[in-house]
């Protein structure tokens, strides 16, 4: 008697476990989503119809598996930079069928993805122009040593002072180190492990984007879940071993004492800020080391393809810099290069899609944004938009930033390579930097073509970046 008491409370119990999930799933996966989608439609946004869990995901996997560049060689560069409709052709088609304001699903994600034009506290300090002239000299080294070993290669291959390069590890080694060097005290030989780690764990999970918007997934041990946590623990482990023996040195005033600082006086437990240290120390390896590579690759390819911008830039570095190491004032003063360098980020913009949450009700315009809708700025989009940019949107023309970016489009805040608003990248001006002491010094040494084994393929994997490397044939000068 008392056995059958007990298992119809333990059965009571579990049915009624049972009703609390399918709440939770129904109101997570049905009901939030129906609601932000119904509060929309009122309003006259419409977009693609999606399938119960999936939304979009299927049309926009197909559109990414399918995505590429004609394959080409240096000798047929194209002439139209227009990615969005190689790499997002499904925006496209929504664009034109929905108008400047869409709604899609990811998963049972609702996102708002807008291409209309009318549409940080602690570590902000560190990125101030005091900061930055501080870091100059060690941007300097990091860039001298690529000089030094583009000249070995040159050496080595013996043919008439050209070598063939292929220049992608080279722009992540000097990017790495100048992360690791300015913003942690340590060199690039110390947080080797620490970058391997995290490119391997960014490459796994670029390729299953599509996969972990589908509600629940990502907690599914699978073999790819199981090497992702993996990663992610090892990666955890790294930083807080580098962060210890840096402590035992006697870390300088940089970066990483300021996050230690931050968690300090936080209140947090132990665990808690360990978490907050490592999630910010890879956040800032992250978006400090892999867009800034990608942004050099990409510059020296477009420089390789326009000769005359080239010569350009490079005549304006010799007479500023006049054999010394480009500083800040002399930098200040390469309106060519920024030229350039912006528009090489209007065209190539690393990050594509810059995502937003609504954390509350709240009303932009005439559009109500309730409250759990995610909103996607479509950055590739606002930056070849011929209404913004005008008719050659899609040609790369630095002249157009002659007068600064308030002259080259419509809308300055529509420029975006970096963000905008209270939420823009505090590095800015330190990638900026980098670039620029980089190219410069390169430019000042050597000139550089396509070699005919690069094959103009952008893809998007986190951010846009060659598919095939970039090959260049490099000349001493």
């Amino acid at each position: 008697m008392e056995i059958n008491s007990f298992f119809k409370v333990l059965l009571s119990l579990i049915l009624i476990w049972l009703f609390g999930l399918f709440v939770k799933l129904y109101n997570t996966l049905i009901a939030k989503p129906l609601k932000l989608r119904l509060a929309l439609q009122k309003q006259g946004i419409r977009g693609p119809p999606g399938t119960l869990l999936l939304g979009n995901l299927l049309e926009i996997h197909n559109a990414f598996s399918h995505a590429s560049i004609a394959s080409g060689t240096s000798n047929d560069f194209p002439v139209s930079h227009n990615i969005q409709s190689i790499l997002f052709p499904f925006v496209d088609r929504w664009l034109e069928k929905y108008g400047d304001i869409f709604m899609i699903s990811i998963g049972s994600t609702q996102i708002l993805g807008v291409a209309k034009p009318e549409m940080r506290k602690i570590l902000a300090p560190e990125f101030r122009l005091e900061k930055l002239k501080g870091m100059i000299k060690l941007i300097q080294e990091a860039a001298v040593t690529v000089v030094e070993q583009w000249n070995a290669e040159i050496e080595k291959a013996a043919q008439g002072g050209i070598a063939e390069i292929h220049i992608d590890e080279y722009m992540r080694r000097f990017s790495a180190e100048v992360i690791s060097r300015t913003c942690f005290g340590s060199s690039y030989i110390e947080g080797e492990e620490i970058f391997s780690k995290l490119t391997t764990l960014w490459l796994t999970v670029s390729k299953n984007l599509e996969f972990y918007a589908i509600p629940g997934m990502r907690h599914i041990p699978t073999k790819r879940n199981r090497e992702i946590k993996a990663l992610e623990k090892e990666i955890q482990t790294s930083i807080l071993k580098v962060i210890e023996e840096r402590k035992q040195a006697g870390i300088e005033k940089n970066l990483l004492q300021t996050i230690l600082e931050a968690a300090k006086s936080s209140g947090l437990s132990q665990d808690s800020a360990n978490k907050f240290i490592v999630d910010n120390c890879k956040n800032i390896y992250l978006a400090g080391y892999e867009t800034t590579a990608v942004s050099a690759q990409w510059c020296l390819v477009l420089l390789s393809v326009y000769p005359e911008w080239q010569n350009r830039v490079r005549s304006e570095v010799i007479e500023v810099c006049k054999g010394q190491l480009p500083d800040h004032d002399m930098i200040f003063r390469m309106k060519q290069l920024t030229k350039v360098i912006n528009e090489t980020l209007r065209l190539y913009t690393p990050v594509p899609v810059l995502p937003r949450e609504a954390f509350a009700d709240m009303k932009f315009g005439d559009i109500c944004i309730p409250k759990g809708l995610n909103i996607w700025l479509l950055a590739t989009t606002l930056h070849t938009d011929p209404k913004v940019w005008g008719p050659n949107a899609n040609e790369f023309n630095p002249d157009r930033f002659e007068n600064g970016v308030a002259g080259a489009c419509t809308h300055p805040y529509l420029y975006m390579p970096f963000g905008s608003g209270v939420r823009i990248c505090v590095g800015q001006n330190f990638a900026l930097l980098e670039l620029k002491i980089l190219i410069s010094l390169l430019l000042s040494h050597f000139s550089f073509s396509l070699s005919p084994k690069y094959v103009h393929s952008p893809t998007y994997r986190v951010v846009i970046e060659p598919q095939h490397g970039v090959h260049l044939l490099v000349k001493k000068l």
